[in-house]
């Protein structure tokens, strides 16, 4: 028998409109959408209908496993506990970031990051999971053991993007040493001497391994068909080898010029969602309410907070930046495009029915419902 529900008095979010009206859930799908009402459906008493949230970057898990300096939580029970805010928030597919290649001052050892895909796929499997988990691999290129971090998830099917990172003092998101200097060195903690050392040994590394590790990380991908982002692009000489390369995705681009070349050539750009709710970068880098006024924001990431994927669209529309369509779009429709997840991230007949019931109170939503699939998740 067919398992079907249905929701009314909804005000619905579709891709270019908002409607009042009923949505049809059967078996896991959007059957039909109807303005008006519906008899035997549950009233949802104005509240809004959106779609589930499509999240490509965050490394909130990574804060779950990792939570004190020297302590690594059960990577089940940590996946669980990111996994229920993730779902708390509307997200219902999410990207979880695993950090690949490290120096011998921080990242992960080799394995620890597989360990985590495992537990993933593990309770993936067991039902444990309230949003669908996919895994963005964040590869840091001017790592020496990058490649090696990298083997381990060469034929993983859970992987659907990657990113091309050089955090390198010079090199896109730090071109000033300035810059540098004032997101690192407090957060290691080095004195005058051993920060001098940092510096050099990372500018080293970076032109010794940057090139021959993105070129071969690219070829890995394009033969798997694993999307591609670029990272903290800054000059139009990197958006170049960006579009060279078939990058989908241009995260985080750290100027105007970037984001605009970026956008015009066909890549969907990437901002953080904190950036929009707290009005500016935590880095310092380009406000992505700017880019929104610009027209070229296409992407929303809640990065470290997931609440902020759902806040973010409701604050662009308050200021008149774009329709709550449009900004929802930013965080469901092209994220999910961007990745080729053509099944989802938009209410229309035949899609998953990944839907969020939404109410707003004093300007920040409230999320009183989630499904995934047709199934009430949260």
């Amino acid at each position: 028998m067919p398992q079907e529900f249905a929701l009314t008095n909804a005000r619905i979010v579709l891709e270019g409109e908002i409607i009042t009206g009923s949505i049809l859930m059967r078996d896991g799908l959007i059957a039909a959408i109807d303005r008006g009402p519906s008899a035997m459906a549950d009233d949802m008493d104005g509240d809004y209908i959106i779609p589930g949230l499509v999240e490509l970057h965050t490394d909130h898990l990574e804060s779950h496993y990792n939570p004190r300096p020297g302590v690594l939580w059960d990577s089940i029970a940590a996946l669980q506990a990111h996994d229920a805010q993730v779902a708390g928030s509307g997200i219902t597919t999410v990207f979880d970031c695993l950090r690949l290649g490290s120096d011998e001052d921080s990242g992960f050892k080799k394995g620890e990051m597989r360990a985590i895909a495992d537990a993933i796929e593990t309770a993936s499997a067991e039902d444990r999971l309230r949003a669908s988990h996919l895994i963005h691999l964040r590869c840091e290129v001017s790592a020496r053991d990058v490649l090696d971090h990298f083997e381990d998830f060469r034929t993983d099917p859970q992987v659907r993007l990657a990113s091309l990172m050089d955090h390198a003092p010079g090199q896109r998101q730090f071109q000033t040493l300035d810059q540098y200097t004032l997101y690192y060195r407090k957060k290691r903690g080095l004195n005058d001497t051993d920060f001098e050392r940092f510096i050099a040994r990372r500018i080293e590394e970076s032109a010794r391994y940057a090139a021959p590790h993105r070129r071969a990380i690219v070829d890995a991908c394009k033969e798997r068909g694993i999307a591609l982002a670029s990272h903290d692009d800054a000059t139009i000489e990197h958006v170049e080898e960006s579009r060279a390369f078939g990058v989908k995705l241009a995260e985080f681009p750290t100027s105007m010029e970037a984001a605009k070349a970026s956008h015009e050539a066909g890549m969907a750009v990437l901002l953080g969602a904190p950036n929009v709710v707290r009005g500016k970068s935590h880095s310092g880098n380009i406000s992505a309410r700017a880019l929104a006024n610009a027209g070229v924001l296409d992407v929303l990431s809640s990065d470290y907070v997931p609440f902020s994927l759902i806040h973010a669209p409701f604050v662009l529309a308050d200021e008149g930046s774009m329709s709550l369509p449009e900004g929802i779009r930013l965080v469901s429709a092209t994220p999910a495009r961007t990745v080729g997840l053509e099944d989802r991230g938009r209410i229309a007949e035949g899609l998953r029915a990944d839907l969020v019931r939404v109410r707003r109170h004093a300007g920040v939503p409230v999320v009183r419902a989630v499904w995934r699939e047709g199934r009430r998740v949260a």
